[in-house]
């Protein structure tokens, strides 16, 4: 059973988004992004809050995590700037003084409290050092030249979801590793093996990730009606 005291739970953010600019602080149902997810993380039952770092760059984003009093790791310009490199991207990896990590993402304002603690909890009890966040689907798939790369049900002879062996889709949302696996260009284990992450079931309206204007708009008529 891993212990808190060696876990930091982090929320990386920056305001230079190609699609959505500056959507960590544009205002959203009265708040915005960055502020909303940093709140969630306080009132978790489990996160102890000395252990809560924002990873920014921008002067905006640290303001916030100033006024919530939370940790700040001052994050380069190169990293806030950077989409390739696991190393620069997370270069807090070998600079704090933690076993564990869990990563969370602020564009996913449908998250809740009990969810990212059901995630740490899990993370805690069980042996496997790494948890990555997804949620179900059963659907038929292609790939681009037209074949069909869902296993056709056995005995079906029309297409029916509720037969599909369900698949899981990535959340992008709750992440855990241990910080050493960044040295070596890896984050949670090998994705390619069978059994190489653990994976961690939620709900496919929490993960709603904003990435384009409109996913801005949706969001906050989701987040008022199910989250109030």
């Amino acid at each position: 059973m891993k212990k808190l005291d060696d876990i930091c739970f982090i929320v990386q953010a920056r305001l230079n988004s190609q699609r959505v600019p500056q959507k960590m602080i544009k205002p959203f149902a009265g708040s915005n992004l960055f502020e909303l997810i940093i709140d969630k993380l306080i009132f978790s039952e489990i996160i102890p809050r000395e252990n809560i770092f924002a990873s920014v760059h921008e002067d905006e984003l640290k303001q916030i995590a100033y006024k919530n009093k939370i940790n700040i790791f001052d994050r380069s310009y190169e990293s806030a700037n950077n989409d390739n490199s696991l190393q620069k991207i997370y270069e807090w990896h070998d600079k704090l003084p933690y076993k564990y990590c869990v990563l969370i993402s602020g564009c996913n304002p449908l998250l809740r409290i009990h969810t990212i603690d059901n995630f740490v909890n899990q993370f805690l009890n069980q042996d496997e050092e790494n948890l990555f966040a997804v949620f179900e689907k059963k659907q038929y798939y292609w790939n681009k030249e037209g074949a069909l790369v869902t296993p056709w049900p056995k005995g079906q002879t029309i297409m029916n979801t509720k037969a599909v062996e369900p698949t899981y889709e990535a959340a992008h949302v709750l992440y855990a590793s241990r910080l050493d696996l960044i040295k070596e260009n890896r984050f949670m284990g090998d994705f390619e093996a069978e059994g190489g992450i653990k994976l961690f079931q939620m709900d496919e309206l929490e993960a709603f990730d904003i990435d384009e204007p409109w996913q801005f708009e949706v969001a906050e008529v989701l987040y008022e009606k199910y989250t109030k």
